[in-house]
């Protein structure tokens, strides 16, 4: 263990505080990247535009926790050499603009890396920074189509159907942290740093892998299965009494198959011969769907839930986003965010925990342009002074606080 490891731990500091990470990213791939270096420890500044559309902002409002945020117009002449100044303290940049935007603006690796060797530069964009798709506008929902995971979700008969939720975004940040960790690992070895092209469609195609392989063995597209398996029966969402209300239920093995049957009252499925095997099952999937149904919807989804998992089966009651947030048995899922409100507000927590380390409290989202002053002072010691003469020749632009 190297030495700065050993004092890390000794203290029980965040695994990488510290960090200095500059900010480059908008909508929610690169903030949410960065918002988890945040949480990990690392010193995250975000630069942002004071003309920024707040909308635009508002939608990854709760990916700028943990962070400090500074406003330069970078089209001035001053604001783009603070930029520049700030780059060359930096250890990681992230940026996720479109291909080209950087290197138009003299901040991309190839100039910043000449003053900064130490500089780990990472891009998030959808296609990349090579290639024919290069210059392509993405968003989420066009990289799935693009994919193919839209066509590999939901039923058979169904439209292309979309995972909800900004995956690609949470799929190209989650892999952009394992890019920037992996290198700041090389850095330790060589001295110098990287640049990093992700192509959040290379991310998405490697989610769907497994069933590229399948239909390359079998040489047919792969099957949409909807709530069920390719592997195991009976699978699905299963109706329960009350209104809209649901409970998931999965017999994987054998065994829990027959303490199924058990359970809602039909020893007669289990000793018939077309349920026998898990190929009987999957063929005759939607007697066993209506046999199971019959059961569950005279049920509350609570019952049905305790009853099955008693009995050794996986199974668990539908839950709506309120009531995960509101269980006290979502354990440390979620965190409060600091800050006046009406309603306490809370946040998805980081999903693991450290033996030897912490994971600090979460600060509140960051404004638009808060620390600009404090970043200026810690990142480069400027005084008052020199913080007037830069806004004074509009560094800042048309500051704003919201």
């Amino acid at each position: 263990m190297i030495a700065h490891e050993r004092a890390r731990e000794a203290s029980g500091v965040s695994p990488i505080a510290g960090l200095k990470v500059f900010d480059f990213t908008h909508v929610f791939a690169g903030p949410f990247c960065t918002r988890t270096l945040a949480d990990l420890g690392a010193d995250v500044v975000h630069v942002e535009s004071p003309s920024r559309d707040p909308g635009d902002r508002h939608r990854a409002t709760y990916a700028h926790r943990n962070k400090r945020s500074i406003a330069l117009d970078l089209k001035s002449e001053a604001g783009h050499a603070v930029a520049t100044r700030l780059a060359m303290g930096a250890d990681v940049i992230v940026e996720n603009f479109s291909a080209g935007v950087m290197r138009r603006l003299k901040l991309d690796y190839e100039t910043l890396s000449r003053d900064n060797p130490r500089l780990i530069y990472i891009s998030l964009s959808g296609y990349g920074h090579t290639g024919p798709r290069k210059s392509w506008t993405s968003m989420n929902m066009n990289l799935q189509a693009y994919t193919g995971l839209m066509l590999t979700t939901g039923a058979e008969g169904d439209p292309p159907t979309a995972i909800s939720n900004s995956w690609n975004d949470y799929i190209g940040g989650l892999h952009g942290i394992i890019a920037v960790l992996g290198a700041l690992t090389e850095r330790e070895e060589t001295g110098r740093g990287r640049n990093i092209d992700l192509s959040q469609f290379e991310c998405s195609v490697a989610t769907v892998g497994a069933l590229l392989m399948a239909s390359a063995v079998s040489g047919r597209p792969p099957k949409r299965w909807g709530n069920r398996s390719s592997s195991a029966a009976p699978q699905g969402a299963y109706p329960c009494g009350g209104n809209d209300e649901w409970c998931v239920i999965v017999a994987e093995t054998d065994e829990q198959w027959l303490a199924l049957a058990k359970a809602i009252g039909r020893p007669d499925l289990a000793a018939d011969e077309r349920f026998a095997s898990v190929v009987g099952r999957m063929r005759h999937h939607d007697e066993l769907d209506a046999a199971i149904e019959a059961w569950t919807r005279g049920r509350l989804n609570t019952d049905v839930e305790r009853q099955l998992q008693v009995a050794g089966i996986p199974a668990e009651r539908m839950r709506r986003v309120d009531d995960v947030v509101e269980s006290p048995d979502s354990g440390g899922a979620y965190r409060p965010v600091p800050g006046e409100r009406k309603k306490p507000l809370v946040a998805p927590s980081v999903p693991f925990t450290f033996s030897k380390s912490t994971v600090e409290a979460f600060t509140a989202p960051c404004a638009l342009g808060e620390h600009t002053e404090e970043v200026l002072r810690d990142w480069l010691g400027l005084d008052a002074a020199e913080i007037a003469s830069l806004r004074s020749r509009n560094a800042f632009g048309a500051e704003r606080t919201n």
